[in-house]
């Protein structure tokens, strides 16, 4: 009886594993077909540490198309860039109440524009596909990444030699806020 009974219970846990595994792969629509993108997915999505971004470029010159994927990938990433640092500081200085919060939101956004032209040289290539199209044209896949640390230090280094900011600049306050915008970025 313990045998039969230590058998059935196995029994039905197989079944179950089965039926779950099989649940995973659900059957696209009639005439759908699943489309893979080289370079594309979640694991080139930004997180709490990096920020990311992937494109492609299209061409009959193979160094064209990678050309057009660098720079289409390059300026997805300097927008995401942008406009997290945007949302920082406007949070930022929201929770240090600034008397001169004008003239500071101003000064962070003309800092933003000169840090992200700067921090975009230490892009690092964490994906690269090349295909030959049917047309015999070059199909180039990117993805690109920017480490957000790098990218707050940066900031630190350029608020700290404005002598106006410097005096009301908190760096573990900033970074503080910062973290918390790169940690829903990494929830999403």
């Amino acid at each position: 009886m313990k045998k039969l009974s230590y058998s059935t219970l196995m029994l039905f846990a197989l079944a179950g594993a089965l039926m779950v595994g099989c649940k995973g792969k659900q059957k696209l629509p009639k005439g759908e077909t699943e489309v893979n993108i080289p370079c594309s997915g979640s694991d080139y999505f930004t997180n709490k540490n990096f920020f990311r971004a992937n494109s492609l470029g299209e061409s009959s010159d193979l160094v064209v198309s990678k050309k057009k994927a660098m720079d289409n990938a390059r300026a997805e990433l300097a927008a995401a860039i942008e406009s997290t640092v945007k949302t920082v500081t406007d949070n930022y200085v929201n929770s240090r109440e600034f008397n001169n919060r004008e003239d500071l939101e101003e000064r962070f956004e003309q800092l933003n524009r000169t840090i992200v032209n700067q921090t975009l040289s230490g892009i690092k290539m964490i994906c690269e596909k090349q295909v030959q199209t049917s047309q015999g044209g070059y199909r180039t896949y990117v993805a690109i990444e920017l480490s957000a640390s790098d990218i707050v230090q940066k900031y630190n280094e350029n608020l700290s030699k404005d002598e106006r900011l410097k005096i009301d600049y908190d760096y573990e306050k900033f970074k503080e806020t910062f973290d918390k915008e790169m940690e829903k970025m990494g929830n999403r």
